[in-house]
């Protein structure tokens, strides 16, 4: 199923109608926020130690006379694209990527923004070698102690501990019709009722939406989504507001947010 812009922005769908709004091959994708939403967007390559994972963009973005370094985990817009992005799904090196730029971000002291979109990290056999699960680890266990403001955008998929990964964050906002679960309901549905069709049925009962989530608390702000480009102009305002709370604390404040942030949980 495919949802255009004005669809996916009405209200009322239903869990499986968001998780097919999530999927669609015409929605925006980081990409496109990083290229509209900051005014200059320098891209950085490799993770120093195996290659360069292009299912994650990730680089330094001005958003007005703010530096900032933005990551991204980035889908195609056509199959030839999706091979090459591998479908959003990223390798070991794209998480390494991700956190050798958090890293580089903390050491400047610039906040940090995550789009996520994956509809998990690749569990092909070569990314299990190149250690895949250490790899999330790593990056689970860095962003907690992070003394710079992060904040994670879900812009379509947040998959699994491949979404987590980018998503230890002291906010985490979710786009209305974007979906963030510990796997995607055809293999909720295939390992609770042994019927990977009953995939509707199991978006209903995983609470994977963002107004389902906002209201578990586990994440905290819902954005807006609309046929034009003013969904782009909120999210960068919205952005900046952000930027703006966090700039009187200290790098311990910040830190010690995001520890009880998700040990309350």
């Amino acid at each position: 199923m495919q949802l255009n812009e004005k669809e996916t922005a009405s209200q009322g769908l239903t869990a499986w109608d968001r998780v097919q709004a999530a999927r669609s091959m015409t929605r925006l994708v980081s990409g496109d926020y990083i290229n509209t939403v900051f005014d200059r967007f320098l891209e950085l390559h490799g993770d120093r130690l195996y290659g360069d994972d292009r299912a994650v963009i990730g680089g330094i973005a001005q958003i007005g006379k703010r530096y900032v370094t933005v990551i991204g985990e980035q889908k195609g817009r056509s199959t030839k694209e999706n091979k090459l992005r591998n479908f959003g799904m990223p390798n070991p090196e794209g998480y390494r990527k991700a956190l050798r730029l958090m890293k580089q971000a903390e050491k400047f002291g610039r906040p940090i923004l995550l789009f996520v979109d994956t509809p998990g990290a690749f569990c092909g056999v070569e990314a299990e070698e190149r250690g895949q699960g250490e790899a999330i680890a790593r990056n689970l266990f860095e962003l907690a102690g992070l003394t710079v403001p992060v904040l994670s955008i879900i812009v379509g998929e947040g998959g699994s501990g491949g979404a987590l990964a980018l998503a230890v964050a002291n906010e985490v906002w979710m786009l209305e019709n974007s979906v963030y679960s510990i796997l995607a309901p055809e293999g909720f549905a295939a390992i609770l009722w042994k019927n990977g069709k009953r995939a509707a049925e199991a978006a209903e009962v995983m609470k994977l939406t963002a107004g389902e989530l906002k209201e578990l608390g586990v994440i905290d702000k819902v954005l807006e989504e609309d046929a034009d480009c003013s969904q782009k102009e909120k999210m960068r305002a919205e952005i900046i507001d952000f930027l703006e709370r966090y700039d009187k604390k200290t790098g311990e404040e910040i830190r010690e947010e995001r520890y009880q942030k998700f040990r309350s949980m």
